[in-house]
């Protein structure tokens, strides 16, 4: 019981340090072949290098981002990809995805209960629109509801009445809860 969760924590996190720390070494081995070739022909590879660099090229490209001309070449290239047949559908998914984690459009930031199944069966979830005015359902709004133990939920479209508000519980703390069955503590 205590050694199972360290024991996979430090794997996966050791795992994530070997899969960064590898990627540079890799991008110059196939731009200049032969530049860190080592006598016996292997890539030399020196370790947390290349973690550090990558690490410094993410802070970089995010500061530089934040910047008013690139921000603008950003929105450019956004507003191409959205209108590319084909690449919309992946590069959308992708970015509203990644925008319901993070960034300034968090998703999942309004904990509820929300009753879906019987009277007096609530579930955890998270309300992602007020109304569900596109379904023409006025007094409805659209609840995501994580699944235990998996990255997948499932979307309700559920009567107003039936949400309760978790105000005194975090968005995270709430995800925690629902994701890992319940054992969880909340607060």
């Amino acid at each position: 019981m205590v050694i199972v969760p360290v024991g996979i924590s430090i794997y996966a996190v050791l795992w994530l340090f070997n899969a960064v720390d590898s990627i540079l070494p890799n991008i110059i081995n196939y731009f200049f072949p032969g530049f860190l070739n080592s006598e016996t022909g292997q890539i030399r590879h020196i370790p947390g290098v290349g973690f550090i660099i990558v690490l410094i090229i993410v802070i970089l490209v995010g500061s530089i981002s934040s910047s008013f001309i690139v921000s603008k070449i950003i929105d450019f290239f956004d507003a191409v990809l959205e209108r590319t047949p084909g690449v919309k559908f992946i590069y959308s998914s992708v970015k509203d995805f990644l925008e319901a984690f993070a960034g300034n459009k968090k998703k999942f930031d309004k904990p509820v209960l929300v009753n879906v199944d019987a009277a007096d069966v609530w579930r955890i979830g998270f309300i992602t629109k007020e109304d569900a005015v596109d379904f023409e359902l006025l007094d409805h709004a659209v609840v995501y509801v994580p699944l235990s133990y998996a990255i997948t939920g499932v979307i309700y479209i559920v009567p107003k009445k039936n949400i309760r508000p978790l105000n005194n519980i975090s968005s995270a703390d709430a995800m925690k809860f629902a994701v890992s069955g319940g054992v969880a503590d909340v607060g």
